[in-house]
C-alpha cells in the first residue's frame, strides 16, 4: 500500500509540474466555423491588424493551418496559437491555445478555480474574431465546378507584385491604362480581364501576377509602352466560381487547394482568374462573378 501511495504521489507531482511549467497553453478555446481553412487563415491575418499586436501574425510550420500571434493587453503579452482543421469542404474546427507570457503560472493556478480576467479577455477576443469571420463568410461564395480546360488567350498585360489583399488594387490601377491604350490603337479585345498569378508566397501572402486584357493578336499592338504580351495556353485545371468582392477572390484559391487535397489531385499554385464584372459600376458584390482556374500538375513534370 505504501508503494502504491508513493507511486500515486509521484504521478500527481509529475502531472502538476507538467501542468505548471511545461504545458504550453494556459487556456484553450475550441469552436467550429462554416468555412474552409484558407478563409479562416486570411481572416485571422486581417483581423490581427486591428489588435495591439507585438509582431504580425505568422504561420507556424509554413502552412495555412497553424498560426501564431502576440497581442498586448495592458502589462501582459498573450500568445495565441491557432490550429485549423478542415472537417468538410465548407466547415472547419478551430482550436485556440492561449498563453500569457508574463503571468502563465498564476493563470494556471487560478483558471481551474475561478473565472479569471485572463479567461474573460481570451473569450472576448476570440468571440470578436468569430464575429469578424461570420461577417466575412456572408460576403462571398465559392462553388467548385471540377476539372476543365483553361481557355487559350493572347494577353496584353502588365506585371504586378503586391500582397494578396492588394491584388484588386493593382488591377484597378492598371485596367484603364491597358484598355485605353489598346482601344486607342484599335486592338480588338477578346474577352474579360484576366489575372495570371506567376508566383504565390503563401507564408508571406505575397504574389506576382500578370494582369491584362485578352486580345486578338495583330500588327496594331502598341509597342514601347508598359504593356507586355504573351499567350496563355490551354491546360487542364480545377475550376471554381467565385461570387463576391474581388479583393477576396483568393478565397477560391484555398478552396481549390482543399478540394485537390481531398481528391488526391496535385496542383500548380499559379491560379488564373477571369473577371466578369467591373467594380466601378458598384452593385451587390455577391452578384459579381469570377472564374478561378488552378492548373493541374502534369504527371510528367
Amino acid at each position: 500500500m505504501k508503494k502504491v501511495l508513493l507511486g500515486i504521489s509521484a504521478i500527481l507531482a509529475i502531472a502538476l509540474l507538467w501542468y505548471l511549467f511545461i504545458k504550453p497553453s494556459d487556456y484553450i478555446i475550441r469552436f467550429e466555423a462554416k468555412t474552409f481553412p484558407g478563409a479562416i487563415n486570411q481572416t485571422i491575418k486581417l483581423w490581427d491588424q486591428t489588435l495591439d499586436t507585438i509582431v504580425p501574425v505568422s504561420q507556424e510550420g509554413d502552412n495555412i493551418f497553424n498560426l501564431r500571434q502576440k497581442v498586448e493587453f495592458g502589462d501582459s503579452i498573450h500568445i495565441y496559437d491557432w490550429e485549423i482543421q478542415a472537417l468538410t469542404d465548407s466547415t472547419s474546427k478551430v482550436k485556440v491555445s492561449i498563453h500569457d507570457e508574463n503571468h502563465s503560472i498564476s493563470n494556471k493556478i487560478k483558471v481551474p478555480f475561478s473565472d479569471t480576467d485572463f479567461e474573460k479577455r481570451s473569450r472576448k477576443t476570440v468571440l470578436d474574431f468569430m464575429e469578424n469571420l461570420n461577417d466575412h463568410t456572408k460576403n462571398f461564395k465559392v462553388t467548385i465546378l471540377g476539372e476543365e480546360e483553361i481557355p487559350t488567350k493572347y494577353l496584353a498585360y502588365i506585371p504586378v507584385k503586391v500582397t494578396q489583399f492588394q491584388k484588386a488594387g493593382g488591377m484597378m490601377e492598371n485596367l484603364n491604362y491597358i484598355t485605353h491604350t489598346l482601344i486607342q490603337n484599335e486592338v480588338q479585345l477578346d474577352g474579360n480581364p484576366i489575372v495570371h498569378v506567376t508566383k504565390w508566397d503563401m507564408e508571406n501572402d505575397s504574389i506576382q501576377y500578370n494582369f491584362g486584357q485578352p486580345i486578338i493578336r495583330s500588327e496594331r499592338l502598341p509597342m514601347n509602352t508598359e504593356i507586355q504580351y504573351k499567350r496563355l495556353f490551354s491546360k487542364r485545371a480545377l475550376k471554381a466560381e467565385y461570387n463576391g468582392n474581388y479583393i477576396t477572390s483568393d478565397r477560391a484559391w484555398y478552396a481549390l487547394l482543399d478540394y485537390a487535397k481531398a481528391n488526391n489531385i496535385e496542383l500548380e499554385p499559379t491560379p488564373i482568374e477571369i473577371f466578369y464584372n467591373n467594380p466601378n459600376f458598384g452593385g451587390d458584390a455577391l452578384q459579381w462573378k469570377a472564374e478561378i482556374y488552378m492548373p493541374i500538375k502534369d504527371s510528367n513534370e
